[in-house]
């Protein structure tokens, strides 16, 4: 609550002070840093619903608050933004009172409003206390989840039948604050729907067995993903975004134009100063002959713009290539290798190679692109030593074989699409990295004995290691992460 009597005397206080005094806060607090300046962008435009303190750093109630204020920044992390302005820094004195700010601490609501707009801000006049400061931020959160009950799971999944789609499966009836800020990331980008454990039509027709289980639809006639990892805000919204990539935030989604037009307009004024830089007669310490003809010099100003512009890579490279036994136990067969994905050609000249080693190039880039990492992917030639035994024990021996081996943890997979078209192999590449499918443990002795053929040097430590890796339970904890307990909110 405020303090009314203290209301004058701090307006006084603040308008006296000539100077601003160090703010509350550190940088390594929870708590957002905001200002006159960057409110706009950073809470007003924001996609997320914010808390934000108006305060004075000599204000004792304004330190008393403090540790509450912050534990509630920690508790709200990835839900929404607690915020705070030093209203006793000059530049902000103006932009405080326009808040309607007249004592400290001063805490307002500032939440988006639904279909853009000015926010809607509200005082918030209750305890001063990190859980009531929480529960009073939660209960403001838009809510963009799509409740689907059984009656309406057609129309949810024929609407916009080519957009991706997101359902939790849950045994609570009330939205969590985690799946709204969930919806929030993705709102125009993937519609994330509730599913009641009660809905047994819906429960069947996905297979789900356990609450909460999210289940991704990427759209089109892409096969769902059921998600296996942490209930968490991180882990979740990384499991999402290989469907679409989340809004970013502070800019709300429809300033995405505007974001790029500012980052293009910064491209091409840096590239008029390399010109102009560029064109400039270079300083020398060596004292030459006569400066070098326009037309000889013009050709070095071109090569050094070349050299310091970014390399922009707009076409998927080709898959690295392993040409020798002992880059591919270096990369993929030692005992600390974790997941690679190798496709072994007879000739990477034969179109059902180049099939496969195009669409794996394509999946490499889509996942660069998204800035989302992947493991590697190799083609390795038939003719390379060691790689024969290889796949005889692996008991394939097609023309083109793709497999992911795990050394690390024994275990491999084999595709076994009817043929290499992209959907196929990004469907199987999928399935592998989101731990779904059956693996196979890898032959005994296979590491040990290719780690003693490439390596005279090779200790029995190391073969001994690698033995006791393909014993070990066929699991990658990168690709199967253990799951966690069920998050109290879903």
């Amino acid at each position: 609550m405020h303090h009314p009597t203290l209301c004058a005397v701090a307006v006084a206080v603040l308008s006296a002070l000539p100077g601003a005094q160090a703010g509350l806060y550190t940088k390594k607090s929870p708590v957002v840093q905001v200002d006159a300046k960057n409110y706009d962008r950073l809470i007003a435009k924001s996609n997320y619903t914010s808390i934000v303190e108006f305060y004075a750093p000599w204000c004792g109630h304004c330190q008393n608050l403090k540790p509450a204020y912050e534990k509630a920044a920690k508790n709200l992390e990835g839900l929404a933004k607690v915020a705070a302005v030093n209203c006793d820094e000059d530049v902000n004195k103006p932009f405080c009172g326009s808040m309607g700010v007249q004592g400290f601490p001063t805490l307002k609501i500032v939440r988006p409003k639904k279909g853009g707009g000015k926010p809607m801000i509200q005082d918030y006049n209750g305890q001063r206390t990190a859980s009531a400061i929480v529960d009073a931020v939660v209960q403001s959160i838009n809510n963009y989840v799509v409740k689907v009950e059984d009656k309406s799971l057609d129309k949810f999944l024929s609407d916009e039948e080519e957009s991706p789609k997101a359902l939790l499966f849950t045994d609570k009836g009330t939205t969590s604050a985690l799946l709204k800020s969930i919806a929030i990331d993705f709102a125009d980008v993937i519609t994330v729907g509730q599913v009641r454990n009660k809905e047994t039509a819906a429960v069947k027709k996905f297979g789900v067995t356990k609450f909460p289980t999210l289940v991704l639809l990427p759209g089109g006639d892409a096969s769902p993903i059921v998600y296996d990892g942490e209930l968490k805000k991180d882990a979740m919204v990384k499991f999402l975004s290989q469907a679409g990539e989340p809004n970013p935030d502070p800019a709300p989604a429809k300033a995405k134009g505007d974001k790029k037009e500012k980052k293009e307009k910064k491209e091409k004024k840096s590239e008029k100063a390399e010109k102009a830089t560029s064109a400039k007669p270079k300083s020398k310490k060596t004292t030459t002959a006569e400066p070098e003809p326009e037309s000889t010099a013009s050709e070095p100003a071109h090569e050094t713009e070349t050299q310091q512009a970014p390399v922009i890579v707009e076409t998927a490279l080709p898959i690295p290539a392993i040409h020798s036994q002992e880059k591919l136990i270096k990369e993929c067969l030692n005992e600390k290798s974790h997941t690679c994905v190798l496709a072994f050609v007879a000739s990477n000249e034969d179109e059902t190679a180049k099939k496969a080693l195009e669409n794996l190039s394509q999946l490499a880039f889509k996942h660069a692109q998204s800035k989302r990492h992947l493991f590697p992917f190799y083609e390795v030639s038939k003719t390379v030593d060691g790689v024969a035994p290889l796949l005889k024990s692996l008991d394939i021996n097609g023309d083109v074989e793709i497999i992911a081996i795990n050394a690390r943890r024994g275990w491999w997979r084999h595709y076994e699409g009817a043929d290499f078209g992209h959907a196929s192999v990004e469907s199987w590449i999928d399935a592998i990295r989101m731990g779904e499918g059956a693996k196979k443990k890898l032959p005994e002795g296979l590491i040990a004995a290719a780690v003693e053929e490439t390596t005279s040097a090779a200790t029995p430590k190391a073969t001994d290691s690698a033995t006791e890796s393909i014993e070990t339970k066929a699991t990658d904890p990168t690709a199967e992460p253990e799951t966690a307990a069920e998050h109290d909110e879903l």
